[in-house]
Order: C-alpha cells, then sequence, then structure tokens
C-alpha cells in the first residue's frame, strides 16, 4: 500500500554487498549530517543486494534486521536486489509460486544455461527456483567448496536472516515524497525497485507480478535488467513521479531517475545515499574529508 510521508526525510540506501564497515560508516554519517529528529523519524529505503562480493553478509543482516528495534520512529523497507533473490531461492525462502506450480517450472526457460553456468544440482535442488541453482552454482565455484559444504551452508542460515529474506519486497510504492528543485519543493510519487522498469511496457503491468512477489517468473527484468530498465519510462516521467532504483554500478541523477549505485560491488569504492528532500548525496567515506 502506498503511504504519505508528509515531508518527512526519505533516504534511499544503495547496494551493500556484504560490507559491513561501509554500512556502519554511511549510517554514521546520515546520523550526524541530518538533523536528530529528522533523522530519528525517516523514512528509510534499502535499494537492495544485500550479500555477495563483501565479506560480511551475516553482519549485514543482522545490522539491518535489529534497525526496526533499535530505532523505533523510523520506517524501513528491505527491496530485494538480484543477489538476494538468488540467495533467498537457494536457501528455500523464496514465497511459493502461485496457482500450485512448482519452482522447477522455472527451469525450463533457461534449461540450455545449466551446464554452462554450472547449476547447483546437490541436495534439495529438484526444488529449487532457477535462480537459487544458478546462485548455488555460482557459490561453490567461488568458495571452492564441494555441494555437501553447500548444503550444510542452507542448514547453517539463521532463521531470522531467511524470515527476513523472506519478506523483502520487490517494489516500494509511495506518495507525496518531497524533493527540492531550481523551481522550488515539489510533491511527486516514489517509486523505488532494484534495477528499474523497461520503456515502452506498460508500468502497471510490470508493477502487477512485483507487488504479488509471483515467484513463477523464472527472470525479473526489474530486479536484474540491465540497459533495458536503465532510463526513465515516458509513461512515468509524464506524471512527474520518482524512479529510483541501485543495481547499475553508478550514482546518476537525470530528472527524476535516480540510481544509487556507487560501490559496484568493489571493496575500493563508496557506498552513497540520497536523503530527500534536500538531495544530498551521503557517503561512507564523508568522515574522511
Amino acid at each position: 500500500m502506498a503511504t504519505t510521508t508528509n515531508e518527512k526525510v526519505v533516504i534511499c540506501i544503495g547496494d551493500i554487498h556484504g560490507y559491513i564497515n561501509k554500512l556502519k560508516n554511511l549510517w554514521s554519517n546520515l546520523e550526524k549530517q541530518i538533523k536528530p529528529n529528522e533523522f530519528e523519524s525517516a523514512h528509510v529505503i534499502f535499494l537492495g543486494d544485500y550479500c555477495d562480493h563483501g565479506p560480511h553478509t551475516r553482519e549485514v543482516l543482522d545490522f539491518l534486521i535489529s534497525l526496526p528495534s533499535r530505532y523505533p520512529r523510523q520506517s524501513h523497507v528491505f527491496l530485494a536486489g538480484n543477489h538476494d533473490y538468488g540467495f533467498a531461492a537457494f536457501v528455500g525462502a523464496l514465497p511459493q509460486p502461485p496457482e500450485g506450480s512448482e519452482f522447477c517450472s522455472t527451469w525450463d526457460r533457461y534449461k540450455g544455461c545449466e551446464e554452462v553456468e554450472g547449476w547447483y544440482k546437490g541436495p534439495g535442488y529438484e526444488t529449487m527456483h532457477v535462480q537459487g541453482r544458478r546462485w548455488g552454482g555460482e557459490y561453490k565455484v567461488k568458495y571452492h567448496v564441494s555441494v555437501s559444504s553447500v548444503y550444510n551452508f542452507i542448514k547453517a542460515i539463521p532463521n531470522e536472516h531467511k524470515k527476513f529474506l523472506a519478506n523483502m519486497a520487490w517494489i516500494y510504492e509511495e506518495e507525496d515524497v518531497c524533493i527540492n528543485t531550481n523551481e522550488g519543493t515539489k510533491r511527486c510519487k516514489l517509486i523505488a525497485v532494484h534495477a528499474g522498469l523497461e520503456n515502452g511496457k506498460d508500468v502497471e503491468e510490470q508493477m502487477i507480478p512485483l507487488r504479488e512477489r509471483d515467484t513463477k517468473i523464472p527472470r525479473l527484468t526489474a530486479l536484474s535488467g540491465r540497459n533495458n530498465v536503465l532510463n526513465m519510462p515516458e509513461e512515468l516521467a509524464k506524471h512527474g513521479t520518482i524512479l529510483v532504483s541501485g543495481h547499475h554500478g553508478k550514482l546518476h541523477i537525470e530528472g527524476l531517475r535516480f540510481i544509487i549505485d556507487e560501490g559496484d560491488g568493489l571493496k575500493r569504492n563508496t557506498l552513497a545515499a540520497i536523503v530527500l528532500p534536500s538531495m544530498k548525496i551521503v557517503r561512507d567515506t564523508d568522515a574522511e574529508l
């Protein structure tokens, strides 16, 4: 359901990718650079990709899970990124497909890639979503572990982490978000989704399976697309809607299209957030300046 901010501060945080120190430093800088009463009541939207690349996925998830109790006046949205979606699929945290379909039905479209990509084929693969099998195969190669070790990894995931992964939103909509422009303060609808929405396709039709979290779809373009979701759909531009995403490995603001992923999953890069209505960019490295 869409909500109204009533000029609350809205913070959109880019892809974290397992870098807990970057996340802690960014959070500290946000707390320092935003007025205390505004920070304490802020609406915080995490744009997804909490896992992979960096070494501290467990600590990142623990930090995110702790926020509602540590900051009870804030509201928090945790969007699924494509990496999180694969992780959730692998550990059995995805919602069941509608209409009684099986996760194995998602394999068919990409079956030709199974051997080339080295999909996971260990215990439990028969009931796994295609994105879980792809993620598990990449995990095995990256960490040079056996199939049995991968299976033990699944069993070792804490229940609170599985619950977090199961409850991630795939898209978020919010009415009446304020942003400062050269023409003054504007009130806009905001849509947040990890990668973006395609131009030339009906926006509402794209959003329905995201709202419903329809797991019978083999691949979600809105979470994993690249050039086809990079730009602002004309339909949203006409209505003055903010579209904010991460995923694309850059920080890019063009009109009301915001891409907040300066880190790109790389240790050497910064973790960034955008703060509304001020349009201020805050980074984990700001304290070093």
